[in-house]
């Protein structure tokens, strides 16, 4: 969340920043709420400091056979104990208050952030590679997993209902070929830590990384209250929840292959064929806990990482920054990565990066010590896909597909396909 300290030294730069969101000023309300938090604070203080010395003074009273002064005394004890019960009470709800009433303000952006209101806003940065041509007609990813008989939606319909898919045989395969390709190539060469992570969490998880409170519809929630995870960003990220590092183990980089569960509550109506937006999919993610200091080229480092898969899948794509009105709820800055996809003549989200600032680490009381200097400081928290396995096989299939509705498998996939070089029409 928030320092309500900076908030209350700088309420005009607080408002300016949500204002770039196209959101109402807050400041006033964050500070008036903030003021009754602190007024309640000190009549606490106040009235324990005079309980504990009407306390001492009852044995005074009574060493001198005061005993009239005693009985005042111990009278009120009783009252300011009841008041203290009363500002305790008072307290907790205020301090929830404020709580509730910051967690559900998104983070401030970066001020390189461009100025926008949706993905049309969006500043594309860089292309890489050059999209496949075709003399041919080009089958989407649906057709092309019909036609190798791999590719079943109606068997997951009937199981699980819409937005699912069941994949068999060499596309199942294939998936998994690209998760193992993936985590080998973060592992061994950028860097990371694998991690394999719990898939259900509790409230307090997907608070940390800001899921909740604002997007409980876009979540699944089991009957005894925990939730299945949107992002292995959630229970990874949380992994230092709670905790005080030293900067000497900074950066932490971890990565993890993990089924994710998303309700699709926003989307309605959108990208109802195919893969492109399940209930359930395999996705590799990147997490990097770092300080301040380090953020900004993380950032630009865990950028590099991802992109490096599709460069040696060979699939073009392009790097564009979002702008204010399109980046997400915690992020302060972010880069997507979107695929070149043949039958959609369009670039596609296959990767998003963010860099959270320190708006994740207040949520989970995340603090490194720093080499110099007293106390202790938040840490930065990122994360990015490393990639979308399912949108990364749909980028394969569509830019991979031959004249006869056979797959050529990518060089970079063939050891993880024992040696495979095309998925057959009739297999």
């Amino acid at each position: 969340m928030f320092d309500i300290r900076w908030i209350r030294e700088n309420p005009a730069a607080f408002d300016a920043g949500l204002a770039r969101r196209g959101l109402a000023p807050m400041a006033e309300r964050a500070i008036e709420i903030d003021a009754k938090r602190r007024t309640c604070q000190t009549e606490l203080q106040d009235v324990q400091a005079r309980r504990n010395d009407a306390s001492k003074a009852i044995g005074a009273a009574k060493g001198k056979g005061d005993n009239e002064a005693a009985d005042a005394l111990i009278k009120e004890v009783a009252e300011l104990k009841e008041r203290t019960k009363a500002l305790e009470d008072q307290e907790r709800d205020v301090v929830a208050e404020l709580e509730g009433f910051l967690s559900a303000i998104p983070n401030l952006l970066d001020d390189d952030v461009p100025d926008g209101k949706s993905d049309a806003d969006n500043v594309e940065l860089r292309k890489i590679g050059e999209p496949r041509g075709f003399n041919y007609e080009v089958k989407d990813h649906v057709d092309l997993g019909a036609g190798l008989g791999q590719m079943d939606f109606e068997a997951a319909a009937k199981m699980s209902g819409s937005r699912f898919v069941v994949l068999k045989s060499d596309l199942a395969r294939l998936e998994r070929a690209l998760g193992d390709f993936m985590l080998d190539l973060h592992t061994n060469e950028h860097g990371y830590t694998e991690v394999s992570p719990p898939l259900l969490v509790r409230d307090e998880a997907v608070f940390g990384t800001g899921q909740l409170p604002k997007f409980k519809e876009d979540l699944f929630q089991t009957t005894d209250g925990r939730w299945l995870i949107p992002t292995s960003e959630v229970p990874v990220t949380n992994l230092v929840r709670e905790s005080i590092m030293d900067e000497e183990e900074l950066p932490l980089r971890m990565t993890a292959r993990t089924p994710n569960f998303r309700s699709e509550a926003g989307a309605a109506g959108k990208d109802t064929r195919g893969m492109i937006r399940n209930h359930q999919f395999w996705k590799v993610e990147l997490v990097s806990i770092t300080t301040p200091e380090e953020g900004p080229s993380e950032h630009e480092r865990m950028l590099a990482c991802a992109e490096e898969v599709l460069k040696r899948l060979d699939i073009a794509y392009r790097v564009v920054m979002l702008c204010a009105g399109d980046t997400g709820f915690s992020a302060r800055k972010t880069y997507d990565i979107e695929a070149w996809l043949p039958a959609q003549k369009a670039y596609r989200e296959i990767a998003s990066h963010s860099h959270c600032g320190d708006f994740q680490a207040r949520r989970m009381d995340a603090r490194y010590r720093p080499k110099e200097g007293k106390g202790t400081r938040h840490v930065h928290t990122l994360n990015g896909s490393g990639l979308a396995v399912g949108r990364a096989l749909i980028a394969v299939l569509e830019t991979y597909q031959q004249e006869d509705g056979s797959i050529a498998v990518p060089e970079a996939l063939q050891p993880y396909m024992n040696g495979k070089t095309v998925i057959g029409a009739n297999v």
